[in-house]
């Protein structure tokens, strides 16, 4: 019979376990898989660590967020006060005005209706034309780049498809009419979604509502990394909400309850779904300061078969207390009873008062409790 090996030279994959191989006459079956406790995926036992009241610990690498563009950042764009646009459009408007009136180029009724003094034609008309031309494009680009700027509103500006900056100035502004704008808004939002489906740790549909407090921050981002922010920042929340939901369990019906993370724990679940929303929503611009789950409740396919299993857990809680209780009051009552010498009891009468105390204290506080 030939010799079996008990252990292999080779390190398959670079690790630092010897792979084990157990051979027969037809194949060979590694076992290094099951014997590598640090590797392998614990078991889910029924104990309180990776039991139904706990969810498995997740040995998979986290999902990396999307990385934002390096270059697509907001800066200042080009623009300045409307009130200097203004006073071009006047100063072109006087200068077109006056040399018309110099070269003779308005009319003799015009002139005599505003009492100006009638000027002859002079000469090189062509070139008063073009500068009345030239002061009535200025003026015409000068007031088409006014416009009014609104708290909590900014423009992003583009030119041939490049991204030149982003105002947010108030007032009155002058942007290059040249430059085509879109505004956005900067202002702190809310957004309460509908009812979403998810499941917790235990495969339990739930219907989750949560409260998302949001604001774009870079306005290049916002606009161009992205076909629609909000939309992007809904369909996220949805998958946020879905992963976040699926690591615990709604209920623990086990006990110790207290030391069971459940989905009823609102504060921690909200900060561990902000977080992860806020990695996600980084690379289109959009801050989110808070997302809080507003409403956990069952499906409404289980939520009669939830309602009864919970129901159950708080009465055999109930029991159990009530137990114990009763226990606690027969033992202080037999103690008692033969420290003081009052009566004098072998193992069976022992057994018998034991016994009607418990069924006398149980029907009493049963009936205590039950009574309304």
């Amino acid at each position: 019979m030939p010799e079996e090996p008990k252990e292999a030279l080779s390190k398959p994959g670079g690790s630092e376990f010897p792979q084990l191989v157990v051979r027969n006459r037809r194949d060979s079956v590694p076992m290094d898989p099951l014997f590598r406790g640090e590797t392998a995926e614990p078991a889910k036992s029924e104990g309180r660590g990776t039991g139904p009241g706990r969810a498995a610990p997740d040995r998979r690498p986290p999902l990396a967020p999307p990385r934002p563009d390096r270059d697509l950042v907001e800066r200042r764009g080009p623009a300045c006060s409307g009130w200097w646009a203004l006073l071009v459009v006047v100063l072109a408007l006087t200068g077109a005005a006056w040399l018309t009136w110099s070269g003779g180029l308005l009319p003799v009724r015009l002139t005599e209706y505003l009492r100006l003094p009638v000027r002859t034609r002079q000469g090189l008309a062509a070139r008063r034309w073009a500068a009345v031309g030239g002061c009535g494009v200025l003026a015409l680009l000068a007031l088409g780049g006014v416009s009014r700027g609104r708290a909590g509103s900014a423009w992003v500006l583009s030119l041939f498809g490049r991204y030149r900056g982003s105002v947010r100035r108030t007032g009155l502004v002058w942007i290059s009419p040249l430059m085509p704008r879109r505004r956005v808004d900067v202002r702190l939002r809310h957004w309460r979604s509908e009812p979403m489906a998810a499941v917790d740790a235990h495969g339990v549909e739930l219907r989750v509502v949560v409260l998302v407090v949001w604001q774009v921050r870079d306005t290049a981002r916002a606009l161009l990394a992205v076909d629609d922010h909000t939309a992007y920042l809904r369909e996220q929340v949805e998958a946020v909400t879905a992963r976040v939901m699926s690591r615990l369990p709604a209920d623990s019906f086990r006990e110790p309850a207290d030391d069971v993370p459940t989905l009823r724990d609102a504060e921690a679940v909200g900060d561990t779904l902000t977080r992860a929303l806020a990695a996600e929503c980084r690379a289109v611009g959009v801050e989110v300061f808070s997302a809080r789950p507003t409403r956990v409740e069952y499906a409404p396919e289980v939520a009669a078969a939830m309602r009864r299993r919970q129901i159950a857990a708080i009465d055999a809680e109930h029991r159990d207390s009530v137990l114990t209780s009763v226990l606690d009051a027969v033992d202080d009552t037999v103690r008692r009873l033969t420290e003081r010498g009052l009566v004098a009891l072998d193992d069976y009468e022992r057994k018998a008062l034991v016994k009607d105390l418990t069924v006398a204290f149980y029907t009493a506080r049963g009936n205590a409790v039950d009574t309304p």
